[in-house]
């Protein structure tokens, strides 16, 4: 299933795959790209040329302090240069809009970028297979994608606007201080960035592993606590609210174990990247205070180095911090690159054609189906369904009557044998128009946090009010409505816990109804409704059916003796065929069935 990359290595290189994702979303705004690198271009020249004005500055003062007479205060205000006073100022508050202009201009690339790739993420786990969803943990999943797309977010604003320009600065402050003051202070502010950048990028290096420990047991106590929310009502059936809780602190205490050794080793990081720019700036220093002593610089040539070097250490140590948090953001997104990098099982062909039902017609041909290879769900079954007709699947528990259903919405597809619809093999067609063909009543219907009103349309999204009254009204739920306070616009909760199985089971119907497919499937649809109400609602569905072609897994055999054809599943196979009577005429597999759910419910 999965393919492509084996596990990335963050620890150890920069996964560049992650710039292949990024630039395209840059090159769909080239006209913001083009402001936000001019507003670059102009902080940076205002940035440097900024100590050589403070440099001037002090330089004139000095000389005309020197040659003051200091009569007066009044005297030495007025030859003050204010000009260069002036230009300073306005230099250091170009440079400080210029960055902001820049980053607002750029904030729309990575907000839409944010958008499309949260969104394409979204888009490719709804096409992975049912075999995937079926294993994924949820509150894990949703955390990998949030931290994925935030990750991608820090990457392209702060690469691209950061890193970059911190390098450009550092080159141009290097060249300006080798220029005007020779080698020694450019081989010290050299050696200080280079030392300082492998410092960091080894120790961060090094400490990644703490932060893919950390988002691990991050992962995992969300994990926890959202499966166990979940179920809720199953915790509390079984009074082990202590046990949960007891759970979920131990993955919490993982969670600490691994931040405490976060932040230890960020110490030691931060501890070191002080030390080499402490170091420098003493150094620097040092020489300049000696050049001044000598004569050969002057206090404004002191002050613009020091300038220079906090200047340069404050982006330099922003450089470490960005980093960190590349690397940080490559182990985030890790997780989400293997999502994307995973495959669906089941996908449309190359020119897969629209579905197009004429009739209805369904067979299945030779079909098998495991799920494992020891394990063999379905043994060449072969059965047609004819337009209009009513066909019932029965047998007892896993004899794989649900699993028809799945592979009849091609959820999987069949190890060996062929299914079609109209004569047209299901795998030759696109899945969406397959499903758009089916409409399903299931055992166990979930119900999104929205209004009862809300549900229904959900069969059909585009459809009208009054559709969808319509359908409430065949599903014989307007009883049950008018009894809420709220009416329609009552919320379920989340995966419809408010609602009684009944309820749900209505709600799921009165959806199939709104879509009207041509064929029909019912999963157990009536299995958690009581006998008045199952006799409504299989009126209803009878009511629903009628020209339609439909398929019937029944578990109470009493909601299927008007089937045109009854299928007997046992072990997945097919045992028996016919209908009722005949089935019971044959004394076999389905006339013991019909007689243990008869002793049953004379038991009851």
């Amino acid at each position: 299933m999965r393919h492509g990359h084996q596990e990335i290595d963050s620890e150890r290189k920069i996964n560049w795959k992650i710039f292949q994702v990024i630039w395209p979303y840059l090159l769909e705004y080239k006209v913001r790209i083009v402001i936000a690198i001019a507003c670059l271009v102009l902080s940076k020249a205002a940035s440097v040329y900024g100590p050589f004005l403070l440099k001037d500055i002090v330089d004139t003062l000095s000389a005309n302090g020197l040659a003051s007479d200091n009569s007066s205060t009044a005297s030495s205000l007025i030859i003050v240069p204010v000009g260069l006073v002036l230009a300073y100022g306005f230099a250091r508050f170009s440079m400080i809009l210029l960055g902001e202009i820049r980053d607002t201009v750029f904030g729309r690339v990575t907000e839409r970028a944010m958008r499309r790739i949260g969104l394409q993420v979204f888009v490719h786990v709804h096409n992975l297979d049912l075999d995937f969803h079926l294993n994924r943990r949820t509150g894990g999943l949703a955390r990998d994608i949030e931290r994925g797309t935030t990750g991608i977010s820090f990457l392209m604003r702060f690469f691209v606007f950061n890193i970059a320009p911190t390098l450009i600065e550092i080159g141009l402050v290097i060249g300006l201080l080798l220029y005007n003051y020779g080698i020694a202070f450019a081989a010290i502010t050299m050696a200080s960035v280079v030392l300082y950048i492998l410092f960091s990028m080894v120790t961060t290096d090094w400490r990644t592993q703490f932060v893919r420990e950390a988002n691990k047991a991050d992962s995992a106590a969300s994990t926890r606590s959202i499966d166990s929310l979940l179920n809720y009502e199953t915790v509390k059936y079984f009074t082990n609210e202590e046990y949960e809780a007891r759970r979920y602190d131990e993955a919490l205490a993982d969670w600490e174990t691994a931040r405490r050794k976060n932040r230890l080793s960020l110490l030691s990081l931060n501890t070191g990247q002080a030390l080499i720019i402490t170091t420098a700036m003493t150094a620097m220093m040092w020489l300049a205070a000696q050049r001044v002593t000598q004569g050969s610089m002057t206090i404004g040539d002191f002050v613009l180095i020091n300038a220079f070097m906090m200047q340069l250490f404050i982006p330099l140590n922003f450089l470490g911090f960005v980093y960190r948090e590349i690397k940080g953001s490559m182990a985030n997104i890790e997780n989400m690159f293997r999502l994307m990098e995973l495959s669906s099982k089941v996908i449309d062909a190359p020119a897969a054609k629209q579905l197009n039902v004429n009739q209805g017609h369904i067979r299945f041909d030779h079909v098998s189906f495991n799920y494992q290879p020891d394990r063999q769900i379905l043994d060449n079954i072969s059965f047609e369904i004819q337009p209009g007709e009513k066909v019932a699947i029965v047998g007892a528990s896993g004899a794989g009557k649900s699993t028809l259903v799945k592979l009849l919405f091609r959820f999987y597809d069949p190890s060996h044998g062929s299914i079609s619809i109209d004569g047209q093999d299901i795998r030759t067609i696109s899945q969406r128009s397959l499903r758009a063909a089916i409409g399903i009543v299931p055992q166990d219907t979930v119900l999104f946090n929205s209004s009862i009103f809300d549900n229904i349309r959900y069969g059909k999204p585009e459809a009208s009010d009054e559709e969808v009254y319509t359908a409430i009204r065949m599903a014989h739920l307007e009883g049950f409505i008018k009894q809420l306070p709220e009416g329609v616009d009552t919320m379920v909760g989340e995966r419809g816990l408010k609602l009684s199985g009944g309820e749900k089971q209505r709600v799921a119907i009165a959806r199939t109804i709104l879509k009207r497919p041509p064929i029909l499937l019912f999963d157990e649809a009536t299995s958690s409704l009581d006998s008045k109400s199952e006799r409504s609602i299989l009126a209803a569905l009878e009511e629903i059916a009628q020209g339609h072609t439909s398929l019937v897994i029944a578990h109470r055999l009493s909601t299927i003796v008007d089937a045109d054809r009854i299928v007997v599943l046992d072990q997945g196979v097919i045992v028996e065929q016919g209908h009722h009577e005949q089935l019971l005429a044959l004394n076999g597999r389905y006339a013991d069935l019909w007689s243990a759910q008869l002793r049953d419910s004379s038991t009851q």
